[in-house]
């Protein structure tokens, strides 16, 4: 398994990442020795595609596109207006997408992150006909543009639409689209998986992409993840895709608050990326 092209999220690095952070962020990543640099678009005016070619090409990365998703990027609204402010930025990230290289956009874009509420069944079916029609739209525009979509099922305490494999397949199912797939996390399926391994195995061939993360959102390699069996089951579905390691700077306030993350979950986010790195590097080539 030693092919997964190994990446770091630029949420690791600074946020809202810009095309001025692009020069240092591509440099430390490339010097570390990761193969790809995962964007995370919060703000799509401050990136260009220009700017992240530049720098990718400077430094010998890939560069995978991540979408952020906040209360007014809602797929799944009642709100006609807002479901189309979300459908609108997914588009954006799509074309940014296509124009680096990207071969997915990924993220949990069936709903805001954050959004956990207790619905009446009717309700519950509304939102996820919402969000079956939207992603339907998204993912017609991102199969003219040969870029995949990668949902992401998110933990109990971020969303109440999608937390398992099963109701992400569910979810792809529904859009009966080819181009949507999952992005599965460790972090996440540590929390709403039973089996890690045999979650990963049911998702199969949906799995677009996968990010890596301890079980308190750490540096992978330093907690109580079931890593073996997570490399095994990759390694038995076939999986030769991007494999990201995921955290985040606790000196963002918006995120931070996002994802509930109260304290460092690393000694600093330059060792989280490092010692992720050289944990995978290891673990894959070991297996």
């Amino acid at each position: 398994m030693a092919g997964n092209p190994l990446g770091l999220s630029t949420f690791v690095l600074a946020s809202p990442f810009s095309d001025s952070d692009c020069p240092a962020a591509f440099a430390k990543v490339a010097e570390l020795g990761y193969d790809v640099i995962e964007v995370c678009v919060e703000d799509p005016r401050l990136l260009s595609a220009q700017a992240l070619r530049d720098a990718a090409e400077e430094h010998g990365l890939a560069v995978g596109i991540c979408g952020a998703f906040g209360a007014d990027r809602d797929l799944s609204a009642e709100d006609p207006g807002h479901r189309a402010a979300g459908l609108n930025y997914l588009r954006r990230c799509v074309e940014l997408a296509a124009a680096v290289g990207s071969p997915h956009v990924a993220g949990p874009m069936y709903a805001p992150t954050g959004q956990a509420r207790l619905l009446p069944p009717d309700e519950r079916a509304l939102q996820r006909t919402q969000a079956v029609e939207s992603l339907r739209a998204a993912a017609d525009h991102a199969g003219e543009h040969g870029i995949r979509l990668a949902l992401e099922p998110l933990n109990r305490f971020e969303t109440d639409l999608v937390n398992t494999v099963e109701q992400g397949l569910e979810l792809c199912a529904a859009t009966g689209r080819d181009n949507i797939g999952l992005l599965l996390d460790t972090f996440h399926q540590n929390i709403e998986e039973k089996d890690l391994g045999a979650a990963i195995r049911t998702a199969g061939e949906r799995v677009f992409h996968f990010q890596v993360s301890e079980n308190d959102r750490g540096t992978p390699g330093s907690g109580h993840i079931p890593w073996p069996e997570v490399f095994a089951a990759l390694e038995d579905i076939g999986y030769r895709g991007q494999i990201v390691v995921e955290s985040f700077l606790p000196t963002i306030a918006e995120i931070a608050r996002a994802v509930s993350l109260w304290r460092p979950v690393a000694p600093s986010m330059d060792a989280l990326a490092a010692d992720g790195l050289a944990f995978l590097r290891a673990s894959l080539h070991h297996h």
